[in-house]
């Protein structure tokens, strides 16, 4: 049986604490689809094809884990790529209710559809990329906190503003 799985979110950017996720996820699932969500409601400092070339990037060591974006209900485009999954990673406590609220709308949309938690390693837990964004207008290297790349990336956009 092919067990898959689907990991949304907007990753603007891509911190080690998603890698963590995604990582892990690869060792339990099959395929992992990667899925980058539009978002415009939270207005992404990275556009969506800038988003999903560092995902691509930062797992191309990770053979099992496909990345792309989408439109619309997470629910749906489960069920387009053939999963009953969908990944949420947990931060801290303060992530379970929005979390646990969405799980359960999306449970009410689709009840074929399960939502599995996974827990961050502890050394990344309080890593959010809205504060390593703020670090870095502020100065600060977060090459500690995401790749090199994406650290570069950021700095270059937000020299810019």
């Amino acid at each position: 049986m092919n067990r898959k799985s689907l990991y949304p979110g907007t990753f603007d950017p891509v911190t080690y604490g998603h890698l963590d996720i995604i990582e892990r996820a690869s060792k339990l699932y099959d395929e992992v689809f990667v899925c980058v969500a539009h978002s415009e409601e939270k207005k992404p400092l990275f556009s969506v094809k800038e988003r999903v070339s560092m995902l691509k990037k930062a797992t191309a060591n990770v053979k099992n884990v496909t990345v792309e974006d989408f439109k619309g209900l997470v629910v749906e485009y489960a069920r387009e790529k053939g999963t009953r999954v969908i990944i949420r990673g947990l931060r801290m406590i303060s992530d379970f209710e929005f979390e646990f609220q969405m799980a359960l709308t999306n449970r009410k949309l689709a009840k074929d559809i399960e939502t599995v938690f996974m827990m961050t390693s502890d050394s990344y837990s309080y890593l959010s990329s809205k504060l390593i964004k703020e670090a870095v207008t502020l100065g600060a290297d977060v090459k500690s906190f995401v790749p090199s790349f994406v650290a570069d990336k950021l700095k270059e956009k937000l020299s810019k503003k």
